[in-house]
């Protein structure tokens, strides 16, 4: 039988310490070319307040697609800005597996990845965190990035002050301006709506370690060419060098994607200081799906 997953079952079942690695396999098979997947198409319905975007993969043993809805028009109400569906497959017969909400998915999945290239990349003996953004993706970070480091030092930043406030008051965080949270900061993750950059690579120390998640459209951006012009690593050339404004506009140069990292194929020193652009793809949620479905079929 097809089985149906809501959020809730999905939440009982995905976990940072298995969804972690397994994103790290998946990355790595993408990059080897063991991964067929096409840029994700986007329909724009409405400019800059509702789009539609469908994301296929097929792996070895399973293959799905995603069903996304970015709306940016839902910001600050009850409804999210992203809501997913996800179908999964097996690959050798075709036969459908799971049908299951991808909300939770796309939120886990994109802060398990940057947990697993932090690992990699931030500077040794990170202790101070510094979040600019203060929405799911800000907290669902700092959950995931709790799992590969000790940050004793977090601070957060929002264009709205009083929502960096309130995340101070749920997490143990300091709100303060962006700036200040940036500098000194071994790790920092951009994750906003913005349009415009709000990080600075003047405001980078030697050795920080940015991991960029938000502006995930060609004329978008979160940093400044400053920078940008550091090591810069992606989760899919083809995928940043059509959606991505910070690399677009930039003009960066890519150093490696961050599945070459994990399957061994190329290096970057921890001394560097160091992008990670993610877009997000599909290969990531349909490994977090298989996830899902095997232990929802293990209990």
């Amino acid at each position: 039988m097809v089985k149906f997953l809501d959020e809730e079952g999905v939440r009982r079942v995905l976990h940072w310490d298995e969804l972690i690695p397994a994103l790290e396999r998946a990355l790595a098979d993408f990059s080897c070319g063991r991964v067929l997947q096409p840029v994700r198409t986007v329909l724009t319905i409405e400019e800059n307040q509702r789009y539609l975007g469908v994301m296929p993969a097929v792996a070895s043993d399973v293959m799905g697609v995603k069903l996304v809805t970015f709306y940016p028009k839902n910001a600050g109400t009850e409804i999210p800005t992203h809501l997913a569906m996800i179908v999964l497959f097996r690959a050798d017969t075709g036969e459908p597996l799971a049908v299951m909400d991808g909300r939770l998915i796309t939120e886990m999945r994109t802060a398990a990845v940057s947990a697993a290239v932090t690992k990699r990349l931030m500077p040794p003996g990170s202790r101070v965190l510094a979040l600019l953004g203060s929405g799911v993706q800000a907290h669902a970070h700092l959950e995931a990035l709790s799992h590969i480091a000790n940050f004793d030092d977090v601070r957060v930043w929002s264009r709205t002050t009083e929502h960096a406030r309130r995340f101070a008051e749920d997490h143990p965080a300091s709100p303060m301006d962006a700036e200040s949270a940036v500098r000194g900061a071994d790790v920092i993750v951009t994750a906003t709506s913005a349009n415009e950059p709000v990080l600075h690579g003047e405001w980078l120390k030697p050795g920080a370690h940015v991991n960029s998640v938000g502006a995930n459209h060609p004329t978008w951006r979160e940093l400044d060419d400053a920078a940008m012009h550091n090591t810069l690593v992606v989760d899919s050339r083809e995928a940043v060098l059509k959606e991505s404004g910070d690399v677009i506009l930039s003009k960066a140069a890519i150093a490696a994607e961050i599945g070459e990292l994990f399957a061994g194929s190329a290096s970057i020193s921890a001394a560097e200081t160091t992008i990670f652009k993610s877009v997000g793809i599909a290969v990531e949620d349909l490994a977090a799906a298989k996830l899902v479905y095997e232990s929802a079929s293990r209990s």
